[in-house]
């Protein structure tokens, strides 16, 4: 369950593996350190040593243990809670697979809890440990790695997104009447607004890290956070886009078969049209074929047909031009 656990001086990790309450009583003495735990699916014995050890708040662990929270940031006392949903897209099904990472935030630690499908944060803990300048200003310098990350990955979902409302918008005004992508639209739209769930939320947050309302978040960081708070503000705008397109193209469509429809109906008309004028005559005339149309006239009968087919012909001469056949 516990992924990593690592002690930081200096923003240099120190060589060698640390239980987590040793590495966070060697934090005590030191003020230039900090512990970072990773930790996936908490249960049982493990995690309730980590919850000991570095005295997390029970509401905030009781989130983090259950998890499906929304993204939000609270605080408590000196530990603060954030929550984020790293976001992956799979093209092939066109699905958005949400997961979870909870992050304890302390001057002397940072412990992150991750459920499901989420950012590998193995590679953001090499990736900052490759930047022992910015590390050094502690957990916070974590927590903007973590963020950067997540909100970077979002960029893909918002382009495999992308791709395949354009490729809708293609079968919408196609113009082949067998295409309906009404259903492909509407999952698209629950796609697109579980994203929105996993974004939106967080624009606060960072917003509140970005301007420094922190004391844990040193003025040196504030402008990292700010370019984190900017790309996820870039990320909602094309999101609330993708929701207006799908809506319009939702329409588009709708209206489209509508129009279709209608010309059906048009063409149904006119063939019923054409069918009465024969019935008509039938009717008037009878058609018992004794020489017709007035009776015992030897060209009654041919005369009866010509007459039919030739206003059958004007007919469907006229709603031809008029766009109905």
């Amino acid at each position: 369950m516990i992924v990593d656990c690592a002690l930081y001086r200096h923003g240099r990790r120190v060589p060698g593996h640390i239980d987590p309450a040793d590495a966070c009583a060697e934090t005590l003495d030191d003020p230039d350190s900090f512990v970072w735990v990773g930790v996936a699916d908490p249960v049982g014995e493990e995690f309730e040593r980590i919850v000991e050890a570095f005295d997390l708040p029970p509401l905030a662990v009781e989130d983090a243990i259950n998890a499906h929270q929304r993204p939000k940031f609270e605080v408590y006392g000196e530990t603060l809670f954030v929550v984020v949903k790293p976001v992956e897209y799979v093209d092939t099904e066109e699905v958005v697979r949400v997961g979870e990472v909870q992050i304890f935030i302390h001057k002397r630690f940072l412990v992150t809890v991750r459920h499901g499908a989420a950012t590998a944060l193995a590679d953001v803990r090499h990736a900052a440990e490759e930047n022992p300048t910015l590390l050094k200003h502690g957990p916070p310098a974590a927590l903007h790695a973590i963020l950067d990350r997540v909100v970077d990955d979002y960029d893909l979902v918002v382009d495999g997104v992308e791709v395949d409302i354009q490729q809708v918008e293609e079968q919408v005004f196609s113009g082949e009447a067998h295409m309906n992508p009404a259903a492909r639209i509407f999952k698209l739209e629950r796609e697109v607004l579980e994203f929105q769930r996993a974004v939106a939320p967080l624009l606060p947050a960072v917003d509140r890290l970005a301007r420094g309302r922190l004391a844990e978040v040193v003025p040196e960081l504030s402008a990292y956070f700010r370019d984190v708070h900017d790309h996820l503000l870039r990320t909602s705008t094309r999101i609330d886009g993708f929701r207006a397109l799908l809506s319009s193209a939702l329409q588009a469509n709708l209206t489209q078969i509508t129009v279709r429809q209608n010309e059906d109906m048009r063409r149904i008309s006119a063939w019923v049209a054409i069918a009465a004028i024969p019935t008509m005559f039938a009717g008037i005339w009878g058609m018992n074929y004794d020489h017709m149309p007035e009776l015992h006239w030897q060209y009654g009968y041919p005369l009866a047909l010509g007459v039919m087919a030739t206003a059958c012909g004007l007919l469907y001469r006229r709603l031809r031009r008029a766009g109905w056949l």
